[in-house]
């Protein structure tokens, strides 16, 4: 059985058994880091890193000096395919603690007890903006975590906001190509942003949310994380029911108004990494509590609205918070490229007793999260020791970048040689699933209920600051767009789009 022996040792610290490869490996990185001289990276010594090889003192190069062609050949490659989506983020390691039962609603083995810890990263980012932006930009935040189980790795991978844009996954690149920049300048459009959104009013909530100064938190330790999507959990007796998480932050909660925002963006723009790294080397170890919403397979049927519709909340009087445990993060990065940059999520990473819903968002992200991990890190990333599950045994071989490829053990199924079997009990749940196959257009459903509780919740100041903030975004948008958004605003609340067009007008 092959172990990732750089993730447990690297990240965490510890591990009980090491295979005759991981000896080896650890006795190298031991020899190699205990000298003190230069190397290729096939090992060879190197006489000089600061001079080529070159036929007298002014040149040219010769092509046999391998010392320049391994430094440059190295250099040229060190950038990989930035993400899509949440390029710019940053993170920590630390550990989830059960503090509530909850095995009733769950056979998933990080629950199975009080008092269990388990090793968690976890990753924030923006979401709309390139890898050099700033950490201050309004946008909506990710809020990544990792869980490393004796069953697998469990991703959690969600945002700082409970609800999303869009319901249905065909929409997801009409939604980022909008909010990315303009094909022919390469610069933000309002007139992509608002046209997109005004045309597909499901939108309206989030875009609420995301001009609140909720869309500018105070770097990541001062915001609450959500999984966004429906889950579904299953017990040891198979019952299931549905859930959706939350991890609330224990540091309270903290944002920036826009002026300083902007600011920010300008005299700090690596703002909330900077923070977050701080905290945790002063030993400021920030903390979130993990929640769960419960909701019956009878209650999802009598819900009066989809309970798997992604631009909706659960209400909380109606299906209350249940505490689960507290996750901390108390240590940093050792190497921000190997640990953040080549971390790899997808919420197709889940482990027994935790299964995806019918959200139409959800199962159409369990294809795309792991295939774009797959295009930016190839097709064995979870290889790299941060995205590494404990224990690898399976018929998968070879592919690019193979670093354990299970040596002689069979590569085929059915076979005579000990090779790994199935595992019955890990089967999911069975369920039942009827209806019409077609294309169905979601944008009739409601879109402005929520919205609206939304809006009357906000005190007076709050209102103000969204529109003052949507305002100063949609003033550059074209007329007959802007006219759509006072439209659209107007069926949130029949003052909204009166009171943006005056403020428009003021701001021309």
């Amino acid at each position: 059985m092959e172990k990732c022996v750089l993730l447990l040792t690297v990240l965490f610290g510890s591990i009980t058994t090491r295979d005759p490869a991981s000896l080896q490996l650890t006795e190298y990185n031991k020899t190699h880091h205990e000298r003190s001289f230069i190397q290729t990276r096939y090992g060879a010594p190197v006489s000089d890193i600061t001079s080529s090889l070159t036929v007298g003192p002014r040149g040219p190069i010769l092509l046999q000096d391998a010392i320049f062609l391994d430094t440059m050949s190295h250099f040229d490659r060190e950038r990989i395919p930035e993400r899509v989506v949440h390029a710019k983020g940053s993170g920590a390691f630390g550990t989830f603690t059960v503090t509530h039962d909850i095995t009733n609603y769950t056979r998933a083995v990080v629950f199975e007890r009080v008092g269990k810890t388990t090793n968690i990263s976890v990753r924030f980012s923006t979401v709309s903006i390139s890898l050099g932006g700033a950490d201050t930009t309004r946008d909506t935040r990710g809020f990544a975590i990792k869980f490393y189980t004796e069953d697998g790795i469990w991703d959690l991978v969600g945002n700082n906001m409970p609800i999303f844009f869009i319901r249905d996954p065909m929409l997801f690149p009409m939604l980022m190509h909008s909010q990315k920049g303009n094909p022919v300048t390469n610069i933000k459009d309002p007139d992509m942003y608002w046209d997109f959104i005004t045309l597909r009013e499901e939108t309206v909530y989030q875009v609420l949310r995301v001009f609140t100064d909720l869309g500018t938190p105070d770097g990541y330790r001062y915001m609450h994380g959500y999984g966004i999507h429906t889950f579904k959990m299953v017990n040891a007796q198979d019952d299931a029911v549905y859930v959706k998480f939350h991890y609330l932050s224990n540091q309270g909660i903290r944002n920036l108004t826009a002026a300083r925002a902007t600011e920010l963006a300008g005299t700090d723009p690596d703002y909330a990494t900077r923070d977050l790294y701080n905290a945790i080397a002063n030993a400021t170890y920030p903390s979130w509590n993990l929640s769960i919403q419960v909701m019956t397979f009878d209650e999802a049927e009598r819900f009066r609205w989809n309970p798997f519709d992604v631009t909706k909340i659960w209400p909380e009087d109606e299906y209350p918070l249940k505490p689960v445990g507290t996750l901390v993060l108390d240590r940093n990065p050792t190497n921000y490229f190997a640990q953040m940059e080549q971390i790899a999520f997808s919420p197709s990473n889940t482990i027994p007793g935790i299964e995806p819903s019918p959200d139409k968002l959800l199962q159409g992200r369990l294809f795309a999260y792991s295939d774009t991990q797959r295009y930016r890190l190839g097709v064995n990333h979870l290889q790299i020791p941060v995205n590494c599950p404990f224990h690898v045994t399976n018929y998968q071989r070879d592919g690019a970048s193979t670093n354990y490829n299970q040596g002689g053990a069979p590569n085929y199924y059915p076979n005579s040689f000990g090779g790994p079997k199935n595992m019955p009990s890990a089967a999911s749940s069975t369920f039942r699933v009827t209806g019409d196959v077609k294309r169905y257009n979601s944008s009739v459903e409601d879109n402005f209920t929520q919205a609206t509780m939304f809006w009357n919740k906000l005190t007076k100041e709050q209102q103000t600051n969204m529109l003052n903030n949507i305002a100063g975004n949609l003033k550059n948008a074209s007329p007959i767009i802007q006219k759509r958004a006072f439209t659209m605003f107007k069926q949130v609340n029949s003052t909204m789009g009166s009171t943006l067009q005056t403020l428009i007008e003021q701001l021309k």
